[in-house]
């Protein structure tokens, strides 16, 4: 019975990291593209902060629950690769976090480049999610 659970919990966290694969590559390079090709410069960089802020939540619960399956099915490396990854993706929530306020005297943000690290951040936690899900497939 154990066996057929471990094989049920395996197929649902590449299931899990399927999703939460092609989520991110949906966020990271097709909707900025289509952003950037009809919307101008400003109005697209801003489009993009916000979709990937708005994504990096239900990305990172993807791949929670892709992690939590494959520790259930004992793929000990493929689940811990997938907590980093859900990790790497809530981490993009905290770098284009709204600002609150106003900016202390004298700092400048920019806003910027918080899209380009969080675009690489999120094509960096995407590879690691592909690793995820092929140590799952492997079994490892």
């Amino acid at each position: 019975m154990f066996q057929n659970l471990a094989a049920l919990a395996s197929n649902f966290g590449l299931i899990f990291s399927a999703l939460a694969i092609g989520s991110s590559w949906v966020a990271a390079i097709a909707a900025p593209n289509c952003s950037f090709e009809e919307l101008d410069g400003s109005r697209a960089d801003r489009h993009v902060r916000e979709l990937l802020h708005t994504t990096s939540t239900p990305i990172a619960g993807m791949m929670l629950a892709a992690g939590a399956c494959f520790l259930l099915a004992t793929h000990w490396a493929a689940g811990v690769t997938a907590l980093l990854a859900a990790f790497g993706f809530y981490s993009n929530r905290w770098m284009l976090a709204p600002k609150t306020g106003k900016a202390p005297k004298g700092t400048r943000t920019s806003r910027k480049g918080q899209r380009a690290v969080s675009v690489s951040l999120s094509l960096i936690f995407m590879l690691v999610a592909i690793i995820a899900a092929i140590l799952g497939m492997v079994g490892i």
